[in-house]
């Protein structure tokens, strides 16, 4: 996440009076001054204070989740998309624990999210207390900052703290767990400070113009663009339109840059496109600049050595510890991606560079038979008939890859597809946050059986804060990713990753949630479609269909075929 993306409200600094009050009560003036309008999470005994204080507060709405997994994605998204920062809160126990596969995504996306745990009275720790757990050392791996408070007067400075660490320097997640008596204690004398605006990284300059010259004495060259240039990509496409050179985005950032960008070569990784890996493979540039990206397994194509052989390697992020982990980068950037590019393009333009005509990247010219009832034809379809500027918000599953490889890009900031840390039905919850942070831009969720299984009560939430989402989901009765990695690796596949077929839209329509249940091309229509959006609420579209084609995985087929050997 690049570090621009983070924009905080300031506010004065007030004092509370002399009046004496509970320690929770000064934690949510804290929050409502730095301008937090939602808090995700689910209410219990251990954190019931901190949801009484809430009556009063009616600017904070809270987002009450049906599952603690599911609301930390919501905080993510919502942190994603609002670009600032948000908040989440489970009890003590079993609700912390739910709260730290979200907090591990937060950690690996940049995404500055509080986490609020509930915990059992500071005189009752050791006495095996109901739902007690010592959660710092939990979240202390997966979060920027963990602490137990264990006196009133300490929870607010303590609150304040952790969210500043959570949006300075490389932002992320931070937790606090909060002992119910300590909430419940009182407070004398509280000022309420402001969350100070973060301090930019700025790159040595220095390093800049030595960049600029090695690119400059380089005729040619590849951008390759990851998630972390989301809020610079004006700048990525003004250098690549400066140098001519081609951009190759990773499956996450797809969407970053519509497909009828000239210099857009496609996705490069997982499901990727065989444009983007005829570049990276065999292609002739001399120079890779890459920006935001962690070079990680599915960006990288299994860390195929070919993205930085006889290449000279720039790589420009704000976090160094993605510097010479897997590739040897010649020079390493460290600095605000918006910031390094802006200098960047500066130092070009210094040295003489300018706009060019830029010539268009080949690109694949097959016209898609929609005959066939197939998960590439049904997405196609789909996205004819939904707004151009839609958000799809993609879940854990084989459909996943048709999307990344099949759907078009018609506007920037499209596409919400987590590789990293998704777990299954993470594309549920990061739907609510993502409509919660951006209301009037179109979300539609694609996720599938076995993510609905584990999530897909959130359709709920969506309905009781009244979300015009659309969740399609994709139901094949079985766990089709497993279902083909398995196959694909041991050339079986268990009966158990099977299951009987369910109805879900039958089940969306139980909850009075609008619905319809696709069982071939011919239902894939328009008025179908329309049905199902511009309403005041959630609707449901599942897609009752078993496609057996390998999906488009690219490497990745070969990879797990190669375990079978």
């Amino acid at each position: 996440m690049s570090s621009d993306s983070i924009f905080i409200r300031r506010t004065n600094s007030k004092r509370m009076g002399e009046d004496v009050m509970k320690a929770v009560h000064t934690v949510l003036q804290y929050l409502r001054g730095i301008g937090i309008k939602h808090v995700f999470g689910i209410p219990a005994g251990s954190v019931n204070a901190f949801f009484d204080e809430l009556y009063d507060m009616p600017d904070i709405t809270p987002v009450i989740a049906k599952h603690e997994g599911a609301a930390a994605y919501m905080a993510a998204s919502y942190a994603k998309y609002s670009k600032q920062l948000s908040v989440c809160i489970g009890c003590s126990g079993p609700g912390a624990t739910n709260l730290v596969t979200g907090a591990a995504n937060a950690m690996r996306e940049h995404l500055p999210v509080l986490f609020l745990t509930g915990a059992v009275p500071v005189n009752t720790v050791g006495l095996n207390a109901s739902q007690e757990l010592n959660a710092e050392p939990i979240f202390r791996p997966v979060t920027k900052y963990s602490i137990t408070v264990t006196d009133a007067k300490d929870l607010l400075a303590e609150v304040v703290k952790a969210t500043e660490i959570a949006v300075s320097g490389v932002p992320g997640p931070v937790h606090i767990a909060m002992p119910i008596d300590v909430q419940q204690g009182m407070a004398e004398n509280a000022d309420i400070p402001s969350l100070p605006a973060r301090t930019p990284m700025i790159p040595d300059s220095q390093l800049i113009k030595t960049t600029a010259k090695e690119i400059a004495a380089r005729e040619s060259g590849y951008i390759f663009a990851g998630q972390g240039a989301r809020d610079s990509i004006e700048l990525v496409t003004e250098l690549a339109e400066l140098l001519d050179w081609p951009i190759v985005v990773t499956p996450q950032a797809k969407g970053l840059i519509p497909d009828n960008h000239p210099l857009l070569a496609g996705v490069f990784g997982f499901a990727g496109h065989e444009s983007a890996s005829a570049l990276m493979n065999d292609g002739e540039g001399e120079t890779l600049l890459i920006v935001g990206s962690s070079l990680g397994e599915t960006a990288t194509n299994n860390y195929n050595e070919n993205l930085t052989k006889n290449r000279f390697t720039v790589q420009m992020d704000f976090d160094k510890s993605v510097f010479h982990r897997k590739y040897p980068i010649d020079l390493p950037v460290l600095g605000d991606i918006h910031v390094s590019l802006s200098a960047l393009i500066q130092e070009l333009k210094e040295l003489g560079l300018s706009k060019k005509e830029n010539r268009p990247i080949e690109k694949s010219s097959e016209l898609p038979n929609i005959e066939e009832y197939n998960t590439k034809n049904v997405l196609s379809m789909l996205q004819h008939y939904l707004p151009l500027t839609t958000r799809y918000t993609v879940d854990i599953g084989e459909f996943m890859s048709y999307v990344i490889h099949h759907m078009n890009v018609f506007d920037s900031h499209t596409y919400d597809i987590n590789v990293h840390f998704g777990a299954m039905g993470s594309g549920i919850g990061s739907a609510i946050g993502s409509k919660l942070a951006e209301p009037e831009r179109p979300v539609v969720c694609i996720t599938g059986d076995g993510c609905f299984f584990m999530h897909g009560m959130e359709i709920l939430t969506a309905k009781e804060h009244r979300l015009p989402i659309l969740f399609v989901v994709m139901n094949n009765a079985r766990l089709g990713m497993v279902y083909h990695g398995h196959t694909l690796q041991y050339h079986r596949s268990h009966s158990a990753f099977e299951q009987q077929p369910v109805n879900i839209a039958a089940l969306a329509e139980a909850m009075n949630i609008p619905s319809f249940r696709i069982e071939s091309m011919e239902d894939v229509n328009q008025e179908a479609i329309e049905r199902l959006t511009d309403l005041d609420g959630p609707a449901l579209l599942e897609v009752s269909l078993v496609d057996n084609n390998i999906p488009p995985m690219g490497d990745r087929v070969k990879f797990l075929s190669s375990f079978s050997k």
